[in-house]
């Protein structure tokens, strides 16, 4: 089946991890497959990774050079071992196909099932919503979705409840746009954030984010590549913080801070400063562009950094 979707940066991240034949590359976030076609294409093999049952559909036809693991990308070292592979990429968050598919829950545009999930196993949306004390709620709410009004929205949900749990996700955005006031012409839908904040719960996504990065400084050979598209802040400063203590910049201190030590030889060089965008062209023809950003960095032979912290 043919990708129902988009990928973004794409050119970029084959140019940051340079598949060829011969060479293994990790789909981390296989989806429908964007990545990996792009991968094979050049030659090289692929392993791709995903926890959603429903992408196994878009790998058919792949071929002999194609394997799809049905699990975490954080559990990609227990599957391929140590130096193993020659570039991993990872893009994070929901995919636009995952959207676009009301029974699945994650959009508040579309009726459907409060669920979330990406995976078939796990707490629902609507298992947090309808259980979760109100501090809870609240800290859920403005941790994962950097809402100010957090507990005004916490406690819109609580009192509704009380009288019915919630079951569908426009139930929900109609009590969050409440909470809020209503749209008054705001080019972002008011429940954004707070969607954002209950997906980002239910899958563990920062934690899986953060095992995904150990996980891929582990499998990477020497001179792999490992190349991240980010989404929101929350994810790139994950990412951020990674490149950036794993290539030794620590910052140099001043009169006022000690320099910081770090705390391993560097296991990876930065392929190039700070983060790349998608240029004009490509957030023009997919607006989903316009906030991703990609960080990639190169593996040294330096141990992994949690074998010798």
């Amino acid at each position: 089946m043919s990708a129902p979707h988009t990928s973004v940066l794409l050119d970029e991240v084959i140019a940051a991890l340079e598949p060829a034949p011969g060479k293994i590359i990790v789909d981390g976030t296989f989806g429908a497959g964007g990545y990996s076609r792009g991968f094979l294409e050049t030659g090289a093999s692929v392993v791709a990774f995903d926890r959603d049952p429903s992408a196994r559909q878009f790998a058919e036809g792949l071929g002999d050079n194609f394997r799809l693991v049905d699990a975490r990308f954080s559990e990609m070292a227990a599957e391929l071992g140590e130096r193993s592979v020659d570039g991993v990429a990872l893009d994070l968050g929901v995919s636009s196909m995952q959207l676009d598919q009301a029974e699945r829950g994650f959009s508040f545009m579309r009726d459907g099932p409060l669920d979330m999930r990406m995976g078939a196993s796990g707490p629902t949306a609507a298992d947090i919503v309808n259980t979760a004390e109100p501090a809870e709620l609240a800290r859920i709410i403005w941790l994962y979705g950097e809402e100010r009004q957090s507990r005004r929205i916490a406690a819109f949900i609580m009192r509704r409840r009380v009288e019915q749990p919630f079951t569908r996700t426009l139930d929900l955005a109609e009590v969050i746009e409440r909470a809020l006031g209503g749209r008054r012409g705001a080019k972002v839908h008011p429940a954004t954030r707070s969607f954002q904040a209950l997906r980002i719960a239910v899958n563990e996504e920062l934690s899986e984010l953060e095992a995904g990065l150990e996980a891929a400084e582990r499998v990477l050979k020497v001179g792999g590549r490992l190349a991240v598209v980010t989404f929101h802040s929350l994810e790139d400063r994950i990412v951020k913080a990674f490149f950036t203590t794993r290539a030794g910049k620590t910052p140099g201190g001043s009169r006022h801070l000690p320099p910081v030590e770090a705390l391993a030889a560097p296991s990876f060089e930065l392929l190039f400063n700070g983060a790349r965008a998608a240029g004009e062209d490509e957030t023009s023809a997919n607006p989903r562009a316009r906030s991703a950003k990609l960080r990639a960095g190169v593996r040294t032979a330096a141990p992994v950094w949690s074998d010798v912290a």
